[in-house]
């Protein structure tokens, strides 16, 4: 069952990982060279589509990493999934404290109008989102570790 568990997490954040590292690299940038308003309309329903998703898979993968890490509490590659699940855990602090009020204003914009600093709001979700992205793929390395174990 530990096993299957630990497949399943890795499956499970590895996903999560690349659709994040897909939005930093690739996503956001092309949507940020379309012409005129067009990237801003983009993103506001790419927020929409994924702030949907997004949610449920973090609150999965924290789930998942937690039961994890209890079932190998003092075990050798325990110490992998509970820095794991910290940093998992750090990720969504910085969602709800950072991205997700951005993200909340942003999904808006396309319907509402933009504010005149949208451009430094979008960018400050960008460089945050770096970071997270850095924090999830290092977690899923982490529990990656732990399952090779």
């Amino acid at each position: 069952m530990q096993v299957a568990l630990a497949v399943v997490t890795v499956v499970v954040v590895g996903g999560m990982v690349g659709v994040e590292f897909a939005v930093a690299a690739f996503v956001n940038p092309i949507f940020d060279r379309l012409p005129g308003d067009n990237g801003l309309h983009a993103r506001s329903e790419g927020g929409r589509i994924l702030g949907r998703v997004m949610p449920f898979w973090y609150v999965t993968s924290l789930v998942l990493a937690v039961v994890w890490a209890v079932m190998t509490w003092g075990s050798d590659g325990g110490w992998a999934v509970k820095a794991g699940v910290a940093l998992l855990a750090s990720s969504v602090v910085m969602s709800v404290a950072v991205l997700v009020p951005i993200n909340s204003r942003a999904v808006k914009w396309a319907q509402e109008g933009a504010p005149p600093d949208w451009k430094e709001q979008t960018r400050r979700w960008d460089r945050v989102h770096g970071v997270r992205v850095g924090v999830i793929a290092l977690a899923f390395a982490l529990f990656t570790v732990a399952l090779a174990q």
